[in-house]
């Protein structure tokens, strides 16, 4: 009988897919899978718990590549373990449909939990699923009931942590005490310019230090031994992450290109690859693995029976506790509670009859008053401006390093780190994250708001103070940009209310809404409520609508506000309508979700007969036309702002009902 195969063997499977995949392709990165091969070996044979046929299964451990770069590390592990991921699939690595994308992405490739490859992120969204992991267990575990207990891995390399992201989330990481956190530094010294000590000499480890990190340093990340008894340390303190730093040689097993940036991101090339397989005793062909290294990788079985008997727990939980229970299952499900809906709708005519004038911000937080109550998975949080961005509702209380059971986290300065770390939560499931800040400063976080679009993840974003409306503290604070850059990103819906009621309808579309993000933009000065009879109120859920026409029939133009603007669309309409002149004032708080209506609603609200139309909104221009058309007008900003108070700045800027009146008399 032959010898069970070695680690060494099994990591060189690894080896020879990742350099086969990215040679046929002619493009990747075979270094770093080549490099963490050995480390990835003990962590998914030794200790990862997970399902291949349940990749969704609750408590398994999350893995995230946070240097995504390295794609054929992950679909390597994936495919030898025992996942949907066909060998057909690793030999079209980079092509067109193919699950293996050149970063992983989540969703379109099974057992990838989250899309990496911007670096800094993965290791944030794993801090991520790591809070929410221990947010969740303080919540629901009971004596003798652990229904919630996992780890979060990560791998990540000099790149990440150059990142800043990566500074802002692992500090945060050690206060919150996220014990079940473990990373693992690639050490291997080169990026793409080649030896990183020329811009890259942080005391790493002193520096996880100072977070409050545990940190297990100098392991030779090509001894397995070694390796595991790293991650035995690790798994064995609770109260700290733990960084383990492994020293690594960039694609190792290449005779003439390891250690070098040369195999960082190009195919090794046929002749090296026949060196790297004689140099690795790899004595099979492209794309061929035996079977006795398949059935030593092999987790279908070990995964089944792992989660069978987490599910035998959770069963005897749901006897003992089963109220609990079904709320856990309701929330791994995604499902929200069967009487939102019409509670939140109540909520909106309440809000629709009270006629409030207050600053949308403020609507906001009233709506959370409102919505929170009925939303227990509902976890909110701040970039240190929970008093201005009004994030605080009635029924919270804050996350601290010795009690996760709240539902509010405090994330300090860190806009972009806070933006991954809620796309973490999202992606672990069980919790719906918001998170506020300063719209301006969304451009901190500006590609982890991408990344929550292009995966399609709810993720809430909370943006307060909209405009040149929020006054003296100047042009550094006033968004022009902003809004016109959310609204162009595919998958992002984007809502500016102008008063409580959109307010509460924003909040209500976005706490639905399975398939996307939401940005919900609010402002600092007060706004009155709009009326509306029971027809219009229903079609503020369609994104956009007639919110008032001062005559009937055919309009004879069209004014289009959002936000704050709304009442000066309104007050310059009814100036119009004493001359005589038949104007109807829309309303469209969410472009994207107003386009989504059909053809014919759409045109019931801006009839394309009507060219006489003018947009009015104090955000950059250009993103009105079209709408109104090249001879159609807009008011708007296409400057930066300047330090006053909000009144003299709309005068200044020329965002007036005066000057909307003016446009709309030219036009006619």
């Amino acid at each position: 009988m032959s010898a069970a195969p070695s680690s060494r063997e099994l990591a060189n499977a690894i080896r020879a897919l990742s350099m086969d995949a990215v040679q046929q392709a002619n493009s990747g990165h075979p270094g770093a899978p080549m490099g963490m091969a050995d480390i990835a070996e003990v962590l998914w044979r030794d200790f990862l718990q997970h399902n291949p046929a349940n990749p969704s299964w609750p408590n398994r451990d999350r893995f995230v590549l946070s240097n995504g770069h390295g794609s054929m590390l992950i679909y390597s592990l994936l495919h030898l373990t025992g996942y949907n991921l066909s060998i057909d699939d690793i030999k079209n690595f980079r092509q067109l449909h193919s699950p293996t994308a050149g970063h992983p992405e989540h969703e379109e490739c099974p057992g990838v939990e989250t899309t990496t490859g911007p670096l800094g992120q993965g290791i944030t969204n794993a801090v991520g699923m790591a809070l929410a992991e221990k947010i969740l267990a303080a919540q629901f575990n009971r004596d003798k009931f652990p229904v919630v207990d996992h780890y979060t891995y990560s791998f990540l390399g000099d790149g990440c942590l150059m990142e800043g992201i990566s500074h802002e989330a692992c500090s945060l990481a050690g206060t919150l005490g996220l014990g079940k956190l473990i990373a693992f530094y690639d050490d291997n010294g080169i990026s793409i310019d080649g030896e990183v000590e020329g811009w890259f000499t942080d005391n790493t480890p002193e520096r996880f230090r100072a977070y409050g990190w545990q940190v297990i340093p100098n392991v030779d990340g090509h001894d397995a031994e070694e390796v595991r008894m790293a991650i035995e340390t690790a798994r064995a303190n609770s109260d700290q992450p733990t960084l383990i730093c492994c020293k690594t040689v960039i694609g190792f097993g290449s005779p003439n290109k390891e250690g070098k940036e040369e195999c960082h991101g190009a195919a090794l090339g046929a002749d090296e690859i026949a060196l790297t397989r004689e140099k690795l005793g790899w004595k099979h062909g492209p794309f061929e693995i035996p079977a006795d290294i398949y059935a030593a990788w092999d987790n279908k079985s070990a995964g089944e029976q792992a989660e069978n008997k987490w599910q035998a727990l959770f069963n005897d939980y749901r006897k003992a506790h089963p109220e609990l229970a079904a709320e856990l299952a309701r929330r791994s499900n995604g499902d929200l509670p069967s009487n939102f809906s019409e509670q939140a709708d109540a909520f909106i005519r309440q809000c629709q009859e009270k006629m409030e004038k207050v600053a949308t911000r403020k609507a906001s937080q009233n709506a959370l008053d409102a919505f929170g109550p009925l939303l227990p998975e509902l976890l909110g949080g701040s970039a240190d401006l929970a008093g201005s961005n009004n994030t605080i509702w009635k029924g919270c209380k804050s996350i601290t390093g010795t009690d996760a059971s709240g539902n509010y986290v405090h994330y300090g300065v860190r806009e972009f780190a806070m933006s991954a770390m809620m796309n973490g939560i999202q992606l672990h499931g069980g919790l719906r994250p918001y998170g506020g800040t300063f719209l301006v400063f969304m451009e901190y976080a500006r590609n982890a708001v991408r990344m929550a679009a292009l995966m399609k993840q709810p993720t809430i974003f909370v943006y307060t103070h909209d405009s040149i409306g929020l006054g003296e503290d100047g042009p550094t604070h006033q968004p022009v940009e902003q809004i016109a850059s959310l609204r162009l990103t595919p998958n992002m819906s984007t809502w500016r209310p102008c008063d409580t009621v959109e307010s509460a309808v924003a909040w209500k579309s976005a706490i639905e809404r399975k398939d996307g993000p939401s940005s919900v933009i609010f402002s600092r000065q007060g706004l009155p409520c709009m009326p509306r009879d029971n027809d219009t109120l229903a079609n503020v859920a369609k994104g956009g609508y007639v919110l008032q026409q001062s005559g009937t029939g055919k309009p004879d133009a069209i004014i289009i506000a959002t936000g704050s603007e709304v009442e000066l669309a309104v007050n310059a309409a009814n100036a119009l309508a004493e001359s005589g002149k038949n104007i109807r004032v829309v309303s469209i708080p969410c472009v994207d979700l107003f386009l989504k209506q059909d053809a014919a609603y759409q045109e019931s609200v801006l009839p394309a007969s009507v060219r006489a139309r003018v947009a009015v909104e104090a955000g950059i221009q250009d993103y009105w036309y079209r709408f109104v058309g090249l001879d159609g007008r807009i008011i708007g900003m296409n400057s930066f702002g300047a330090s006053a108070p909000a009144s003299d700045l709309f005068k200044h800027f020329n965002i007036t009902a005066e000057a909307v009146q003016a446009a709309v008399e030219e036009l006619l």
